[in-house]
C-alpha cells in the first residue's frame, strides 16, 4: 500500500446533485476535481443509465457545475461560451448564459441569455422559467436600456468600483461579498419573447423555493436596515400571476417548504424552546394556519463534516405518500421515509453519510461516502447500498488508511461519542505524537467518514481524537443547546474525550499533544490555549477570539452572537467578554499557528489578528498564515493550491513542535 500523500486530493473526484430525468430513465449528476494548474476546479456534468448501468462524461469544458433537465431528453446549464457574452458579464453587465445539450450525444448549443444573475431555477414548461437572481436594489431594468444606456449604466458601475456604501445590516456575506442592498428576487423568464418578469418586490429577500406544474412555493421576508432570522411563505400562480400570502413573516424559520399529497407543507422552527438552532418540525398548512404533522428533533439534512465534498444536492424529497430525507443521527447520516402520520422507515443506516439523492418511479440513488471510501453513486437495494462508479475506487484501494476505532466517555453523566484513529503502521511497543481535532458549527458532526487531513496525520505518524461535545449535531436539541454554555460544559466534554482516548490507547505520547479546529472549533483552540498548557502545539483556524468584536463585524455576529451567547455589547457586555478566549489570551503559553482568509466574513479577519497580536504581545511562539481571496470555506472549497498550503502550514507547525523532541 501506498502512503497517503497531502497533494493526494488533487487527484479526487467530487460528486453532488443528483438528479433524474422527468421520466425517470437517466440520472445526471456532476463531478468535479481540481484544475491541473491547482487555481481552482473542473466541474462537469456526467450520466448514468439505470437499464445499462453505464456511466458516462456528458459535457467536458469543465464549465458545467450546475445543471436542470428542460425534458427527459435534454439538459440546461450556464456557461459563457459565447465570446460576446463573456465580454459583456467582464465589464459588469448582469447575465446568464444558458445552454443545451441532449443526453444523446452532440456539443452543446447557445439556448437562451437572460439579463440577470441566475443563481437557480425551475422549468414550467419549455418557454417559461421561475428564475431565482441576485440583484441590486435601484438597479436598472436592463432588457428596457438602449444600448447607449446600457453603455452609460455600465460606466456609471466603473466608476463606483472602488468604494461600497453600506446601509443595512449585514453588509457583506461569507462568499458572497458585500450583501447591502442586494436581495434575492423571484422572475417569470419566457423565453419567446425574452420578457422577464419581476414576481417579489425589490426589498423581499427569497430564500428559497418550489414549484410543481405552473404552480410555486417561495418563502423569505422583506426587510430595510436589518435583516430578520424569520420567513414567510407565499404561493405564485404562473398562469394567473396571482401571489397570495399563505404564512405571515415573523413567526417561522422556515427550512424548506413544497407540495405533498394535494397539500403545502414545510420544515420549519419557531425558535421558541432552543434558539436559532432549533431543530425543524413538519407542517402542512391547513385553513390557513400550520397544523404540526411531526417532529423528529433533527434537522433533515447530513451534517456530518468532511474535507472532501464539493457541491450539494437535494436532501428531502416529497414523493407519493412519503417525504424522503436524510438526518445526522450520532455519528452518521441515515436516508429515511415517513409518511404525514410520521411513520418512519430508516431504508440506509450503518458507517458513511448520505450527501445527496435522486428518487423516481421506485429507483434511488445517492451520493455518499460509505465507510472509508471517498464520495461515489450508489443505488439503494433492499435496505443495502450498492456502488455503481468507481471514481476514487484507486485511492481507497492503494493508499494505507486508518480504521476509525468508536470511543466513548462519561461527561457530566452524558455519553460523549467520537473516534481514535490511529497511526498507519502502527507498533503497540512506539510512542506516538496526537492531534486533537475539533469540528466547526458547533451544531454539526464528525462522523465515521474519510476526512483527508486526518488521514494524512494518521499516514504521518500522528494518533488523531476526534469527537461530538455537547452542542454538536446528531442528538436531539437538548444534546446541541449550548447557548451561554460555550467554552464550559464543551470544553469539559473535550477534555474527558482525550482523558479517555489517552486511557484507552497509552501509546499516545501525553507530552506531545497537538490541538487544532476550525470556526467554532477555532475558537475553542483559542479557548484551550488560556486556561489549560497540556498541549504543546495548536493550529486556530478562522476561529472566533472576542465575541463582542465579532458582533459587530461579521455576516451573522449580530444576531447568531445574541442567541448562542445570550447577550449584546449593551445589556451585556462583559457576558460577551467572559466567553471570549481573547479575555484569557495572557494565560496562554502554548505555540499557536493561526489560519485565516481576508474574505472570511463569517469569522473576520480581524480574530484572528487579535489572538496573534495577544499572544505575540505575551512573548508566546505564534505564526498567523493569512490567504487572500479566500473565505470561511477555504479548507473545503478554496482554491487547491491554497488547500495545499494550509494543510502544509499545519502539519509543518504540529511536525516542529510535536516530533522535534519525540
Amino acid at each position: 500500500m501506498e502512503k497517503l500523500k497531502l497533494k493526494d486530493f488533487l487527484a479526487y473526484r467530487y460528486l453532488s446533485a443528483p438528479e433524474f430525468a422527468p421520466d425517470g430513465k437517466i440520472c445526471a449528476f456532476v463531478a468535479a476535481q481540481a484544475k491541473e494548474d491547482e487555481s481552482g476546479y473542473d466541474r462537469d456534468i456526467w450520466l448514468f443509465d439505470p437499464q445499462s448501468e453505464r456511466v458516462r462524461p456528458l459535457t467536458s469544458g469543465g464549465d458545467a457545475g450546475q445543471f436542470w433537465w428542460l425534458d427527459e431528453s435534454s439538459l440546461l446549464f450556464p456557461a459563457l461560451r459565447c465570446p460576446k457574452d463573456k465580454e459583456r458579464a467582464e465589464r459588469g453587465e448582469p447575465l446568464t448564459s444558458l445552454q443545451r445539450i441532449r443526453v444523446d450525444g452532440g456539443e452543446a448549443q447557445p439556448f437562451c441569455t437572460i439579463p440577470a444573475r441566475v443563481s437557480d431555477l425551475r422549468v414550467l414548461d419549455e418557454d417559461h422559467f421561475l428564475l431565482l437572481c441576485h440583484c441590486e436594489i435601484g438597479e436598472a431594468d436592463w432588457t428596457a436600456l438602449s444600448a447607449q444606456e446600457r453603455a452609460e449604466a455600465l460606466k456609471a458601475r466603473e466608476a463606483e468600483k472602488d468604494y461600497e456604501v453600506l446601509e443595512e445590516i449585514p453588509f457583506w456575506s461569507n462568499g458572497g461579498g458585500f450583501t447591502s442592498r442586494k436581495r434575492a428576487r423571484l422572475y417569470l423568464f419566457t423565453r419567446s419573447s425574452g420578457a422577464l418578469t419581476p414576481i417579489t418586490g425589490e426589498w423581499f429577500d427569497v430564500h428559497g423555493f418550489a414549484a410543481q406544474g405552473q404552480k410555486a412555493l417561495f418563502w423569505g421576508a422583506e426587510y430595510r436596515d436589518k435583516a430578520a432570522q424569520t420567513e414567510g411563505l407565499f404561493a405564485f400562480d404562473a398562469a394567473s400571476g396571482e401571489i397570495r400570502c399563505l404564512l405571515p413573516d415573523g413567526r417561522f424559520g422556515i427550512h424548506t417548504a413544497d407540495f405533498w399529497g394535494g397539500e403545502v407543507v414545510f420544515f420549519g422552527s419557531e425558535m421558541r424552546r432552543y434558539g436559532l438552532n432549533e431543530n425543524p418540525a413538519l407542517f402542512a398548512l391547513r385553513g390557513g394556519e400550520p397544523a404540526p404533522l411531526w417532529d423528529r428533533d433533527e434537522v433533515p439534512g447530513s451534517n456530518v463534516g468532511s474535507d472532501c465534498r464539493l457541491g450539494g444536492g437535494k436532501h428531502i424529497r416529497f414523493d407519493g405518500d412519503f417525504v424522503y430525507y436524510t438526518a445526522a443521527r450520532d455519528v452518521d447520516t441515515v436516508l429515511a421515509r415517513a409518511d404525514k402520520a410520521g411513520r418512519e422507515e430508516v431504508l440506509l443506516s450503518g458507517p458513511g453519510s448520505v450527501d445527496a439523492f435522486a428518487l423516481a418511479e421506485g429507483k434511488l440513488l445517492f451520493v455518499g461516502m460509505r465507510g472509508l471510501r471517498l464520495q461515489e453513486l450508489y443505488a439503494l437495494e433492499a435496505g443495502q447500498a450498492r456502488q455503481l462508479t468507481r471514481f476514487n475506487e484507486e485511492i481507497f484501494a492503494q493508499k494505507s488508511l486508518s480504521a476509525l476505532i468508536p470511543l466513548s466517555c462519561e461527561s457530566d453523566g452524558v455519553q460523549i461519542h467520537g473516534f481514535v484513529i490511529p497511526p498507519v503502521d502502527f507498533d503497540p511497543a512506539k510512542s506516538y505524537p496526537c492531534i486533537l481535532d475539533i469540528h466547526g458549527g458547533p451544531k454539526t458532526a464528525y462522523g465515521s467518514v474519510f476526512f483527508h487531513e486526518m488521514q494524512l496525520w494518521a499516514n504521518e505518524g500522528y494518533f488523531v481524537v476526534l469527537c461530538n461535545p455537547r452542542g454538536s449535531d446528531g442528538r436531539g436539541n437538548a444534546f446541541a443547546d449550548i447557548r451561554g454554555k460555550y467554552g464550559t460544559i464543551d470544553y469539559d466534554d473535550l477534555m474527558r474525550f482525550l482523558d479517555a482516548a489517552l486511557a484507552a490507547h497509552p501509546q499516545i505520547d501525553a507530552a506531545r499533544l497537538g490541538v487544532t479546529g476550525g470556526s467554532y472549533g477555532g475558537f475553542m483552540t483559542n479557548w484551550i490555549i488560556g486556561h489549560t498548557r497540556r498541549f504543546q502545539a495548536a493550529a486556530s483556524q478562522r476561529s472566533i477570539a472576542n465575541w463582542v468584536s465579532k458582533f459587530n463585524t461579521t455576516d451573522i455576529g449580530y444576531y447568531f452572537n445574541a442567541d448562542q451567547i445570550g447577550a449584546t455589547p449593551w445589556n451585556d457586555a462583559e457576558k460577551l467578554w467572559w466567553h471570549s478566549p481573547i479575555r484569557y489570551a495572557d494565560k496562554a503559553t502554548t505555540p499557536t499557528l493561526f489560519i485565516h482568509s481576508d474574505e472570511d466574513y463569517r469569522c473576520w479577519l480581524a480574530e484572528g489578528l487579535q489572538m496573534f497580536t495577544a499572544l505575540k504581545y505575551h512573548g508566546v511562539e505564534a505564526r498567523l498564515c493569512l490567504f487572500h481571496g479566500e473565505n470561511h470555506e477555504l479548507s473545503r472549497s478554496g482554491k487547491p493550491c491554497h488547500r495545499v498550503r494550509r494543510l502544509e502550514e499545519i502539519t509543518r507547525w504540529f511536525d516542529s513542535h510535536l516530533k522535534a523532541h519525540g
